[in-house]
Parts: C-alpha cells; sequence; structure tokens
C-alpha cells in the first residue's frame, strides 16, 4: 500500500468519526440534552484540530511526491497513484461533502434554538410583567409573588 492511500484512509476514518459525532450532537439538540453538549463540542474540536492535521499532512506528502498544495495537487496525486488511491480520495471527497452538510444541519439547529428563545425573551419583555421573580418562582397576577405549588 503506499503512502498516498495509507494517509487518506486514516483522513477518511477520521471524517467518518466526526460525521457520527455530527450526528449525536444532533440528537442531543434534538432530544433537549443540552447537558451532554459541552463534551460533544469538546470531542468535536478535538476532531477538527485532528483532521486539519491530516489535511496539513496529506499536503506535505503531496508536495513531496511533486504535486502542488491544494485540491488540484491533492487530485493529480490520487490519480497517479493508481484507482485504489484515486477511489480513496473520491470517498475522501464525499465523507467531506457529508460532513459538510451535517455541520451546516447541526447549525441550522442551533439557530432555530437561538430566535425561539430570543423571540419568547422579547415577549417577555413586551408584556411588562415579571412572570419569574429572582428566586424562580412564578409570580401571581398581582405580582405578590405567591407560589402555585408548595415545594
Amino acid at each position: 500500500m503506499n503512502a498516498l492511500l495509507k494517509h487518506l484512509r486514516a483522513e477518511s476514518a477520521a471524517i467518518a468519526d466526526f460525521i457520527a459525532l455530527l450526528g449525536e450532537e444532533e440528537q442531543a439538540m434534538v432530544g433537549g440534552s443540552f447537558s451532554d453538549l459541552p463534551a460533544l463540542t469538546h470531542r468535536k474540536s478535538e476532531l477538527q484540530r485532528r483532521m486539519g492535521e491530516l489535511d496539513q499532512q496529506r499536503e506535505a506528502l503531496q508536495k513531496a511526491m511533486g504535486f502542488p498544495t491544494g485540491r488540484a495537487g491533492a487530485d493529480a496525486a490520487a490519480a497517479s497513484q493508481g484507482e485504489e488511491t484515486h477511489a480513496a480520495w473520491a470517498h475522501l471527497l464525499a465523507l467531506a461533502g457529508q460532513a459538510q452538510a451535517g455541520n451546516s444541519h447541526n447549525a441550522s439547529i442551533v439557530f432555530t434554538h437561538l430566535d425561539f428563545t430570543q423571540n419568547a425573551l422579547r415577549f417577555l419583555r413586551a408584556s411588562g410583567q415579571m412572570f419569574y421573580g429572582p428566586d424562580g418562582a412564578r409570580r401571581s397576577a398581582a405580582g405578590t409573588g405567591n407560589r402555585l405549588a408548595l415545594g
């Protein structure tokens, strides 16, 4: 197995891990498990760092092979190493597209939650009433602070 093929497979594995993590992130947001998000975000950052390192290593490898950095150089380097390497490069590109789409999808979920929260806050502020006191207890319509339930 040539060095480029080996590297492309490692890079593809990292992207596949990232895609799986995006799925976990989506499920946490959709399922309301927001307390899971900090750990997922940390793992996501680590995978993004790792994918960046692998990308730089691949570009260094293709440059050592006599090809320029960037997409055109990667295309040429993969094609020069035979069909198996060229197929591995195509697979990596397909995974990268899936990762980009998944990341965009999750971002849209984040912005949807953010818009909902901002609209709810605007409504509460516009009403001029404090629905909850500093202690978190719901205030009655008269603003006396009576609790609806004891506890």
